[in-house]
């Protein structure tokens, strides 16, 4: 099967559009469309419904798009492999997810400064919450996760990363900056929590249930998406709220943030690293791990 065919037909699938599948691929819309056509008619079924705004797989182009998924990432690995069997440069394009946490302090340091040292690859970071960077590596859209929190599934499997702490943010001037505190006295606090299937709220959430307590116990209120906007609200005065504490870091250096302690709690969380089950790991990936590693 022509693999040029495969990777138009997914691009077309991800993107939603063949004009935006030719942009990442670097072609022509008509020789996207030629590729997808060509592939449609080799195998005698319609692979992809044009009939609406945006461009969806039938029900024959899904079950494709996943076993296409699979036969480009074997070649990507089978011509790393070569590659490495000759002594040449570490390649290809290395697919990872990262939940907000580290995605938004460690991970992207540490692939730009891979990169830089393997300028022969293409580094791809997405953002999201730790459920969906999970899913997606177990559909082998992405080839490496790092979250927050392992949640099962058994599509993947998770394996440690690097420690992070996760501390109570106030604004500098609160009552509780720089203090410890009782769960109590939480309760008398505008409390702002992530969204579900947010890393950090599952850590507190756990940590809470340790010392009997359930968050709703707490009366929470404001429920704000991911770390960012946790934070931008308790930088603007609105709150205090569980976050991670590399992800405000500057803040703490600037003064614009203090911490507080919660007598009975100390979470803290694994980062984790999320590989699909069964998917031999690329060079690339291979390397940018060894490579993390060496300095995590």
């Amino acid at each position: 099967m022509d693999t040029r065919q495969l990777a138009a037909f997914c691009a077309v699938v991800e993107r939603k559009s063949f004009s935006q599948a030719a942009e990442r691929l670097g072609v022509t819309q008509p020789a996207v469309s030629l590729q997808v056509r060509s592939l449609e008619k080799r195998l005698g079924r319609k692979l992809l419904d044009r009939s609406g705004r945006r461009v969806e797989p039938t029900e024959a182009g899904a079950a494709l798009y996943r076993s296409a998924q699979r036969i480009l990432q074997l070649e990507e690995q089978l011509v790393d492999e070569l590659h490495a069997t000759d002594g040449g440069e570490v390649g290809g394009t290395l697919h990872v997810g990262a939940s907000t946490g580290p995605g938004s302090t460690v991970v992207p340091v540490l692939l730009c400064e891979f990169q830089r040292a393997n300028p022969g690859v293409t580094v791809s970071l997405s953002i999201s919450d730790t459920q969906s960077v999970v899913e997606r590596v177990a559909e082998r859209e992405l080839e490496l996760g790092v979250v927050g929190a392992a949640r099962r599934h058994r599509g993947v499997v998770f394996e440690p990363f690097f420690r992070d702490e996760v501390v109570l943010a106030v604004p500098p001037t609160h009552d509780f900056a720089n203090r410890t505190i009782t769960l109590a006295q939480l309760r008398e606090e505008p409390l702002i929590v992530m969204q579900e299937g947010a890393g950090v709220r599952q850590v507190i959430e756990d940590e809470l249930r340790k010392a009997g307590v359930r968050l709703r116990d707490l009366d929470p209120r404001l429920e704000l998406g991911l770390q960012e906007s946790a934070k931008a609200a308790i930088v603007a005065g609105y709150g205090v709220t569980f976050i991670s504490r590399a992800a405000i870091s500057a803040e703490l250096a600037a003064g614009t943030l203090a911490t507080a302690r919660v007598k009975g709690l100390d979470p803290a969380r694994d980062i984790s690293l999320v590989r699909s089950a069964g998917r031999s790991p690329t060079r690339a990936a291979e390397a940018f791990l060894e490579f993390a590693r060496e300095r995590l």
